[in-house]
């Protein structure tokens, strides 16, 4: 049965090719955006949105977040890469049981939702049993939320082990008809772990037809330049491989990455606050490379796109000598958007106001103190709009909040559950 579904009277953002503003309506036809104009008729049966006063554009995508960490926010503030390493993965990811990621990841993904976040990029590195890893696709599914599940083997298996874990996975959660769900290798690479296993993770990606996403360029330039040289000697350079934090590759090295096909994310306000280099936003865009924004880690940062938008757009226009500003608003807007979708892989599906593409959308409220007047909409979005600001949130065209408030889930059960999670996670001696 068709559904349909009628956005009237709003103030359109539009990200592709680049923001254009205008007014009108936009009609949503099972999921998918049918037609985008200045006045549409009437649709017999269909609901119909009223969005005077109302922003619509693209959801936001998130191209780097660590979705089961919802119940360890700000654990690790204050610290550099090597503390939030030994708080967070060292001393309380060894304690998460299957029903902690659960709830963690449901709070996290939901945590998206509520701030206009409609697609993420789940890097998860928290499989340490197959229990752990449906968990996490369950989570996932049942927040609503359209989301990539970057699987990380974390099991004692070896190579024989990621390889099975890693198909099974594929098998039972890769939705290849379009569906919330699809999956990604997320590989811990050469610069974390040995060149042996880096070369497995980037076959199980090869293997399944996967893209894949690896922590690389993040921890000082001599491991970004040994870990290049690892990809170039086993040829592992090349398209679909999206380079999380490369914050210590030089101008030439992300070119190359960019003639590869390769894909940037960056997380600005935690590589600053960790110590993770100064972020390649400009940079990594200047050398061709598609480049997102990502949340990383609520333990030590933000976890909404209104936060990660107005770092990367200071921190980029505080480059020495004035070398980032020339960066807009409008730049970041489309990182936080189709560029992002492009890096996550979903290019085609989301990020934009296309007509055929998943009504993946969001309606920013502008009759409030904290927006009116809008006088130029995108540097409002990027300046001024705050979670707060998101009044309605569509993916694949069903509506997950309305009105201010998430639909169809128990906020005080889930608040509580992910308290309890909380103390077992955190308690001395867990």
């Amino acid at each position: 049965m068709s559904t349909s579904l009628l956005i009237r009277n709003g103030l359109l953002i539009d990200t592709d090719p680049t923001p254009v503003v205008r007014s009108g309506d936009i009609l949503v036809e099972d999921g998918l955006i049918a037609a985008v104009e200045p006045s549409l008729p009437d649709v017999p049966g269909a609901e119909v949105i009223d969005a005077m006063d109302r922003i619509v554009m693209p959801g936001f995508v998130d191209t780097h977040r660590h979705t089961w960490q919802a119940a360890i926010r700000s654990v690790a503030p204050d610290v550099t890469l090597g503390g939030y390493l030994g708080r967070v993965l060292g001393e309380l990811a060894p304690r998460y049981r299957p029903e902690d990621v659960h709830i963690g990841n449901l709070a996290g993904a939901l945590e998206c939702l509520d701030s206009g976040i409609t697609t993420v990029f789940d890097w998860s590195h928290i499989q340490l049993s197959p229990a752990h890893t449906d968990a996490v696709a369950d989570a996932l599914k049942r927040s609503g939320i359209r989301a990539v599940l970057g699987y990380c083997y974390g099991g004692d298996g070896g190579p024989a082990g990621l390889a099975a874990e890693g198909r099974r996975v594929h098998r039972e959660y890769a939705d290849g008809a379009g569906g919330l769900l699809t999956m990604a290798v997320a590989a811990l690479g050469p610069e974390i772990v040995s060149e042996e296993l880096a070369l497995h993770e980037w076959r199980l990606a090869r293997d399944l037809d996967l893209p894949l996403s690896a922590h690389m360029g993040a921890h000082d330039a001599e491991s970004a330049e040994r870990g290049l040289d690892f990809l170039v000697r086993n040829d592992l350079l090349g398209p679909c491989t999206m380079y999380v934090h490369p914050n210590f590759y030089t101008d030439d090295a992300l070119r190359r990455i960019a003639d590869s096909g390769g894909l940037a994310s960056v997380t600005p306000f935690v590589e600053a606050e960790l110590g993770i280099g100064y972020p390649a936003t400009g940079r990594a865009r200047a050398a061709g490379l598609p480049t997102g924004l990502g949340a990383d880690t609520v333990g030590s940062g933000p976890g909404d796109m209104f936060g990660i938008m107005r770092a990367a757009y200071t921190l980029e226009r505080a480059r020495p000598g004035g070398a980032g500003m020339g960066f807009t608003c409008a730049d970041v807007l489309r990182m936080a958007t189709i560029e992002g979708a492009r890096v996550a892989g979903l290019g085609d599906v989301t990020g934009s106001l296309a007509v055929g593409k998943q009504a993946d959308l969001i309606l920013l409220r502008t009759d409030t103190l904290g927006l009116a007047p809008a006088h130029d909409p995108v540097a409002s979005v990027v300046m001024s709009a705050e979670r707060g600001s998101v009044d309605t949130v569509l993916v694949g065209g069903r509506v997950v909040k309305r009105d201010g408030a998430l639909c169809g889930h128990d906020l005080p059960a889930l608040i509580a559950a992910l308290t309890e999670s909380a103390g077992h996670i955190t308690a001395a001696g867990s």
